[in-house]
């Protein structure tokens, strides 16, 4: 299963393990984190990813593959800017949402247009639109996704 991890390119500490924890947990799963390649929830899913064990993929804003973080297996250019946001959540079967701001709502809303399952840490309250589930916990938020592909 490919899980694409969204959320803030800029994090505090807290969330930042957070994030870690998720791609962590996907890692231990078999699953390939998705996410937008850069700093902050991006890098710490994948960096727990990599931890793990896992695989990871970075969709880029821009067209310089080194400027993905450091633990993106497959970075993916694209010059799209936040075009790239839809090709993040459609290329996961599962969303996982963690902290964010204007661009995570929109990458929420994007899944949740495509019917794909979204669980959500600490981040926007969609709990009244179809396909969004509010969770406590990174495995929790893991486990959501998976029970609903």
């Amino acid at each position: 299963m490919r899980i694409s991890v969204i959320g803030g390119s800029r994090v505090d500490e807290a969330t930042y393990e957070r994030a870690r924890a998720v791609g962590r947990c996907c890692g231990e799963r078999g699953h390939t984190v998705v996410c937008g390649g850069y700093g902050g929830v991006m890098e710490a899913a994948c960096r727990g990813a990599k931890e793990a064990g896992g695989d990871t993929v970075g969709i880029l804003k821009g067209t310089d593959a080194s400027a993905a973080n450091d633990y993106v297996d497959t970075p993916i250019v694209t010059g799209m800017g936040n075009g790239r946001n839809v090709l993040v959540v459609l290329n996961g079967d599962g969303v996982v949402a963690v902290d964010g701001a204007t661009g995570t709502l929109s990458e929420l809303a994007l899944a949740l247009d495509d019917g794909t399952p979204v669980a959500g840490l600490d981040t926007h309250d969609l709990s009244g639109f179809d396909g969004f589930e509010a969770v406590d916990s990174p495995a929790a938020a893991v486990e959501s996704v998976e029970r609903r592909w």
